[in-house]
């Protein structure tokens, strides 16, 4: 059986009957875990096991673990930063923060990759005008220059712990001040406005991304459809004119910022056709069920090719993972970065 485009979410801290069941279906091919669904790495680890099992090839378990106000996992596993604390560090020491992004990416996919969770959507690449508080502390910086140098390095530990990187949340979030979560966000700038918001994007797909995750943001002077949903920039922009070639998923679809465009079925059918291979849905089962009834399948090898890619290397367990001195040192630096005062960056 080949993974389907749904990626879908869990109740609790076990896998129920019922869940079996759903995940057991053609159209699902990935799970997303939250908060709720964890009370420490020995149950999470049996979760992600039973997850895995459940089909072959095994569905893809992710998670969103930044750091900072977004880190799901949090008892039993490194406190992590949130991402503006690297680039306050890169204003006194270029070197220290692009070894620290390394690191810090490294850390965050290892020890996850250590309890079998496959993917965390990290890093954010939205650039930092101060206006937006759902981004805010999230981006590394406001200059697109450093954001891409940043990123590339967060990625490349990511890698080293057997863990690809999803960027997010194209083409860009952070020069809006609504919260797609709770609201439609609008961004009205033309398009030739947006090349800072392109540039970590250009630079990451240049170092073999694999996976980018679209917002429910409009621009209007683009496409009267928010990004997640529009075949212009998912099609156009991000595949046409950027060469991305990887796994493009959507914010969830049960989302304030894409509930205007539709019932959840034809918010599913356009972002499929827009060219977003993971249709991302939670925290509303009753459109997780309707598009099990619902959407049609559909044959795409590339696209099931995409997903299968997002499966993580087998990497050393917790116990080896924290016995090596790599994981110490990682550990002892994201600590010592909630030591240091936070003073706003300048552009």
């Amino acid at each position: 059986m080949t993974l389907g485009p749904l990626m879908v979410d869990l109740r609790g801290v076990a896998l129920e009957p019922d869940e079996r069941e759903m995940l057991e279906h053609p159209l699902v091919g990935s799970v997303i875990l939250f908060t709720r669904n964890y009370e420490s790495p020995e149950q999470l680890q049996r979760l992600v096991s039973d997850i895995h099992a459940v089909r072959t090839p095994a569905l893809v378990v992710a998670v969103d673990q930044e750091g900072g106000r977004v880190q799901r996992f949090r008892p039993g596993f490194t406190r992590l930063p949130a991402l503006h604390r690297i680039g306050h560090v890169y204003r006194g020491d270029r070197p220290g923060a692009v070894a620290l992004a390394r690191q810090l990416g490294w850390l965050m996919a290892a020890e996850l990759r250590a309890v079998g969770v496959d993917l965390s959507f990290a890093p954010c690449v939205d650039l930092d005008y101060g206006v937006s508080e759902v981004i805010g502390d999230r981006a590394f910086h406001r200059d697109p220059a450093v954001v891409s140098e940043l990123a590339i390095a967060y990625v490349s530990g990511m890698r080293d712990a057997g863990m690809v990187a999803t960027a997010k949340h194209f083409p860009g979030h952070g020069a809006v001040a609504a919260d797609s979560h709770v609201a439609l966000p609008v961004d009205r700038r033309d398009f030739v406005d947006l090349v800072a918001e392109l540039t970590p994007y250009r630079r990451l797909i240049a170092n073999g991304l694999a996976g980018v995750m679209a917002a429910h943001v409009v621009f209007p002077q683009v496409d009267e459809l928010p990004a997640s949903l529009s075949r212009r920039w998912i099609d156009g922009v991000l595949r046409g004119e950027l060469g991305f070639r990887g796994c493009v998923f959507t914010d969830d679809l049960s989302m304030a910022g894409a509930v205007a465009f539709g019932s959840v079925l034809e918010r599913a059918e356009l972002a499929r056709a827009a060219g977003c291979d993971v249709l991302t849905v939670c925290n509303h089962p009753a459109s997780v069920h309707e598009l099990l009834d619902r959407l049609p399948q559909v044959a795409d090898p590339v696209s099931q090719f995409r997903r299968a890619r997002l499966h993580g290397r087998a990497m050393p367990g917790s116990t080896e993972l924290r016995a090596d001195a790599r994981w110490q040192e990682a550990n002892s630096a994201a600590a010592r970065l909630f030591e240091a005062p936070v003073l706003k960056l300048d552009a």
